[in-house]
């Protein structure tokens, strides 16, 4: 309909989409002490999710989120009452931005959450064992144009996932880094 009416508009798909029930940035799974799985969050992740993209002015917000804007003709959740999402500003998700409104919390944790393993001890006590910074939000894609293509937009939505470095220190130079207020200091080119 969007196109119809001239609002460039196009499809985007999100593998390994994050369904955060609340909105907490995380999926969270919960394993007793035998390491059984306990279903005590009603978070997931889907293998993908589609949604659309239109190019929009945005005097609501100010002209730094002018561009794609997300729009979900399928949500998952209730916004402001009814089944709705969208329009949140592509630039609003990549920075963070989850203060505004349009449900951009919601889209960014389908593209940002963490996938968390919890080992439930008691109603009281848990513990994290396990918690994966890079699995959501993989190859965000769109048909190119004139061909079938896929174009991927992933840096529309994230900054590139950073690589851990590994790294050893002895245990001298550990000992005095611990004197006085010195720090130690790593910078990996």
């Amino acid at each position: 309909v969007l196109r119809c009416l001239g609002i460039p508009t196009r499809v985007i798909t999100n593998f390994n989409s994050a369904h955060d029930k609340n909105l907490n940035l995380s999926i969270d799974k919960y394993i007793d002490m035998s390491g059984n799985s306990l279903h005590l969050s009603e978070d997931s992740v889907w293998n993908f999710h589609v949604w659309n993209e239109s190019w929009f002015i945005r005097r609501d917000l100010g002209s730094f989120y002018d561009g794609w804007q997300v729009l979900d003709a399928t949500p998952q959740e209730k916004s402001k009452g009814i089944y709705q999402c969208g329009p949140a500003s592509t630039k609003a998700i990549k920075e963070g931005d989850v203060n505004l409104d349009y449900d951009g919390p919601f889209v960014f944790a389908a593209v940002n959450a963490d996938c968390v393993t919890w080992i439930r001890y008691s109603k009281k006590r848990k513990e994290r064992i396990y918690s994966d910074t890079r699995k959501i939000g993989k190859f965000i894609s769109t048909k190119a144009v004139g061909t079938n293509s896929r174009v991927d937009v992933t840096d529309n939505y994230k900054y590139p996932e950073v690589k851990e470095i590994s790294f050893k220190i002895s245990y001298s130079q550990y000992k005095n880094s611990l004197m006085g207020d010195r720090k130690i200091l790593v910078t990996a080119v």
